[in-house]
């Protein structure tokens, strides 16, 4: 049973609708494991001409790009499948590290994104000029530091490397945190897009083209 401060400050947090599509997304995923409701924030980011941290600042946190079969992959609670899958369709991985250990990481994508958590292809545009950002995890006790601008930091120089000018990515619209975290480094709304899985069936409404899809098998996805 929800108390009445958790439905307020979920409200507050989310606005009237968004929290109540959360909460009946927390319903759907209560009553099976087969059944889902997403929706994301469709944003584009600017790739910063200069960094971010000055002098010695964020000078303890070291980021590397992580190769297939690094060690340090074992400490991401993400199943080996997944990660192999993403190796092999050419997303690179950059970790950023505290005394030897992975404390943060993103991954890049320079091409359509094939979404792992929806049926969807997310495809940037103009292909020359963007790139796909996403899965970014910060350690909870690291979130007020300077790794996350380290990390964005260093992923800025590589996409500059590549002449990239915005990356973009979604967020899910039921964390606030990261939306705000995200609005720090300068994001601009593209659209919104809803998700609802029922078993093998998905239907998405989206503010960008095709705006309506319904999926009866798992090999159709917009």
């Amino acid at each position: 049973m929800l108390s009445l401060d958790t439905l307020r400050t979920t409200m507050r947090e989310l606005g009237g609708l968004n929290a109540i599509l959360y909460f009946a997304a927390r319903a759907l995923n209560h009553c099976s494991r087969h059944c889902a409701l997403y929706k994301y924030y469709l944003v584009a980011q600017p790739v910063s001409a200069t960094a971010r941290l000055s002098g010695e600042r964020g000078k303890s946190v070291t980021v590397r790009q992580l190769e297939r079969g690094d060690a340090a992959l074992k400490q991401m609670d993400r199943p080996a499948t997944t990660l192999e899958r993403r190796f092999a369709q050419q997303s690179i991985c950059l970790g950023a590290f505290k005394d030897a250990q992975l404390v943060g990481y993103i991954w890049l994508h320079f091409s359509a994104y094939p979404e792992d958590e929806v049926r969807c292809c997310f495809k940037p545009e103009p292909a020359t000029d963007t790139a796909w950002d996403f899965d970014i995890y910060i350690d909870p006790k690291y979130r007020l530091g300077y790794t996350f601008p380290r990390l964005w930091d260093e992923a800025d120089a590589r996409l500059r490397s590549r002449r990239v000018r915005w990356t973009m990515s979604r967020i899910s619209a039921f964390n606030p945190a990261s939306l705000t975290s995200h609005a720090r480094l300068g994001i601009k709304s593209i659209g919104s897009a809803t998700y609802l899985i029922f078993f093998r069936w998905q239907l998405m409404f989206t503010t960008l083209r095709p705006y309506i899809h319904f999926s009866l098998t798992r090999s159709s996805h917009p």
